[in-house]
C-alpha cells in the first residue's frame, strides 16, 4: 500500500498503514513532527500506536506526558489490547500540577517553571537515550511560556537538542491555547492535523490532513479515519491516477437473451453503469442478474446495500440462482461474493471507499452499490458527491471493475422533463433507463438503454418482466408511443402487447433497423 519515496529520505513507519500511504512511506527520520487535534481526536492514541510500532521494531522510545498520567496511558492501551512494555514513560503530569500551585515572589513563574520543566525533559532523554520521543503536552509548555517569544525560543532550543542526537520527535498539541500569531507548523518539519466533525445526525466523523512535510512529499486533501479497537485506521481518499495499470476489458453478459441483445452482448468491465428509474421498477433485480451471472462465470463480486436489509436481498435473488445448489448463500460461503449492509449514519465516505478497495484487491470484478440515494445520505457535504463519485469510478475503472450503481428517481411515473433526484448520468459510461407504463388497466415495466460509451446498443424499448423463475425481457415495444410518459398509445400495425412476449427471442433480422445504434454514444 505504501508507494515509493520520491525524496529518497529515510522514513519511519507510523504503524498505521493508511497514514504511511498518505505520507508516501512514513515520517522522515530525525524530523520534528507536529500532530495537532482537538480533544478526543485521537492524538494520544496515534502517539502510543507509533511508539509501540517502533518498539516492536527494536528501537528505543520515550513517551513524555505533561497531561496524561501513567495510569491514563495504561488504560488507553488496555482499551486497544496493547501494553506499555518496551516503552519508557516520563510522567510529568503531577510536576505541572505542583508548578501552578505556587508563585515565587521575586521572579515571574514562567521564568522558573519552564526552565525546570525543560531540564527534567532533557535529563530524561539523556538517561534513556531514545531513538524516538513522543512529547504529549505542547499546550502546557505554551502556557508556561507566557509569551510568544519565549515559547518560540524554547521550541527552537528543543528542536536543536533533538536534531543533534538524530531523534525523531512527535509533538502532540491540542490547539486549545493559541499564543500570539505564531503558526506552530512554521517551527516544525512536518504538520499533521486531526479533525472531528459532528454531523446533525449519526456518528462523529474524523478526518486528517497534512499541511507540510519538509524535504518530502505527501498526498494532499482530507482523508477519513476511525478510532477502533486496535488503534487508528486511516482511509486515504481515492486519488485518480494512483492506479495507472489499465486492466484488460471483458464483457459480462446478463444471461437474459434479449437484455444482452440490447447491450450488444453485455456490459464491459472497466465501466460504470447507472440503473435509473422509480422505486420498485426492477433496477436492483436486474443489477443482481448481472452480479449472479458473473459469479456463475467464475468471477468475484461485491454488493453494498444502503436501503435494503440483507435477508430481503437474499430471498429476492434466489430466483436468479437457478441451477446453483444453495442459492445466493453458496456464493457467499465460497468467498466469491461479498455482501455488506452499510449504515450511512455510521460509515463515512472514506471508510466506504476503503471497503470497496479491499474487495477489489481481493479480486472482485463486479461491484454493485444499491443505491446512490442511500449513499448520498452518508455525505456530510452533498455538493461534493459528484467529485467524490468521479474519483471512486476512476479507481474502479482503472482496476477493470464493472461498477453497477442503482439510482431511484422520485415518483412512480415520471413524465418528460422531470428531473431525477441525483443527476450523475454524465459520469456513467452506460445508463439503463427503467419506466412504468399503463396498458389495458395494468401496470407494466419497460427497459431501455439510454447510452453506452463503449459500443453499440439498441435505442428501442422492451418490456421487462420479473417472474418466479427469473428476469425476462420481451420483444421491442414498436407499436406504442408515449411509453416514457407512463401512458402510451397503441398504434397497431403489428403484434399486440401480449403476443409472443414472454421468453421469446427474436433475431436481428426481425428487428426494425431504426431500433439499433451502430456506434457508441
Amino acid at each position: 500500500m505504501v508507494t515509493n519515496n520520491p525524496s529518497r529520505l529515510p522514513l519511519e513507519s507510523t504503524g498505521i498503514a493508511g497514514l504511511d500511504y498518505i505520507l508516501l512511506g512514513g515520517i522522515v527520520r530525525g524530523s520534528f513532527f507536529l500532530v495537532q487535534g482537538d480533544p478526543g481526536s485521537g492524538k494520544t492514541t496515534l502517539g502510543l500506536q507509533y511508539a509501540l510500532h517502533r518498539a516492536q521494531s527494536g528501537q528505543r522510545c520515550l513517551y513524555i506526558s505533561l497531561t496524561e498520567t501513567r495510569a491514563d496511558l495504561e488504560h488507553a492501551c488496555q482499551s486497544h489490547g496493547w501494553s506499555l512494555d518496551g516503552i519508557d514513560i516520563c510522567d510529568l503530569s503531577t510536576y505541572t500540577e505542583r508548578s501552578f500551585e505556587t508563585e515565587p515572589a521575586l521572579f515571574h513563574p514562567a521564568d522558573i517553571e519552564l526552565g525546570d520543566l525543560t531540564k527534567v525533559v532533557l535529563d530524561s532523554v539523556e538517561r534513556h537515550k531514545p531513538e524516538h520521543v513522543i512529547f504529549d503536552g505542547l499546550a502546557e509548555m505554551r502556557l508556561l511560556s507566557a509569551d510568544a517569544l519565549r515559547y518560540r525560543k524554547q521550541l527552537l532550543a528543543l528542536k536543536h537538542f533533538f536534531n543533534e542526537r538524530k531523534i525523531t520527535v512527535l509533538l502532540l498539541d491540542d490547539r486549545s491555547s493559541p499564543l500570539g500569531q505564531i503558526p506552530p507548523d512554521s517551527l516544525v518539519g512536518g504538520n499533521l492535523v486531526l479533525e472531528r466533525v459532528v454531523p446533525l445526525y449519526g456518528r462523529t466523523r474524523r478526518r486528517v490532513f497534512i499541511t507540510k512535510v519538509r524535504g518530502g512529499n505527501f498526498r494532499e486533501g482530507y482523508h477519513d479515519y476511525e478510532i477502533v479497537t486496535g488503534g487508528i485506521s486511516v482511509h486515504p481518499r481515492l486519488i485518480p491516477g494512483d492506479d495507472r495499470d489499465q486492466q484488460p476489458t471483458m464483457v459480462v453478459p446478463s444471461g437474459v437473451p434479449n437484455l444482452d441483445r440490447m447491450l450488444d452482448g453485455g456490459l464491459d468491465t472497466g465501466t460504470t453503469v447507472l440503473m435509473l428509474g422509480p422505486a420498485g421498477v426492477g433496477k436492483s433485480t436486474v443489477a443482481m442478474q448481472f452480479v449472479v451471472n458473473a459469479l456463475k462465470l467464475g468471477n468475484k463480486a461485491a454488493v453494498y446495500l444502503f436501503d435494503e436489509v440483507m435477508h430481503t436481498l437474499v430471498e429476492r435473488s434466489e430466483k436468479l440462482c437457478l441451477g446453483k445448489a444453495g442459492g445466493i448463500a453458496s456464493f457467499v460461503n465460497e468467498g466469491s461474493l461479498h455482501l455488506q449492509r452499510v449504515d450511512p449514519a455510521e460509515m463515512s465516505p472514506g471508510a466506504f471507499s476503503h471497503e470497496i478497495r479491499r474487495a477489489v484487491e481481493a479480486g472482485a470484478k463486479v461491484v454493485l452499490i444499491d443505491s446512490l440515494n442511500g449513499f448520498l445520505n452518508s455525505m456530510p457535504e452533498e455538493r461534493f458527491l459528484p467529485a467524490y463519485m468521479h474519483e471512486l469510478f476512476s479507481f474502479l475503472n482503472q482496476r477493470g471493475v464493472l461498477t453497477l450503481l442503482v439510482v431511484a428517481q422520485h415518483g412512480m411515473i415520471l413524465g418528460a422533463g422531470l428531473p431525477s433526484a441525483v443527476d450523475i448520468s454524465y459520469i456513467a459510461d452506460t445508463v439503463l433507463l427503467f419506466r412504468y407504463f399503463e396498458s389495458r388497466g395494468e401496470i407494466h415495466q419497460a427497459l431501455g438503454v439510454f447510452k453506452k460509451r463503449t459500443g453499440c446498443h439498441e435505442r428501442s424499448l422492451r418490456r421487462l418482466l420479473i417472474k418466479p423463475d427469473g428476469v425476462q425481457v420481451g420483444n421491442v415495444l414498436s407499436n406504442f408511443r408515449g411509453i416514457m410518459t407512463g401512458v402510451p398509445q397503441y398504434e397497431g400495425g403489428g403484434p399486440q402487447l401480449y403476443t409472443g412476449l414472454e421468453g421469446e427471442v427474436i433475431s436481428d433480422g426481425e428487428r426494425a433497423p431504426s431500433t439499433r445504434d451502430d456506434g457508441p454514444t
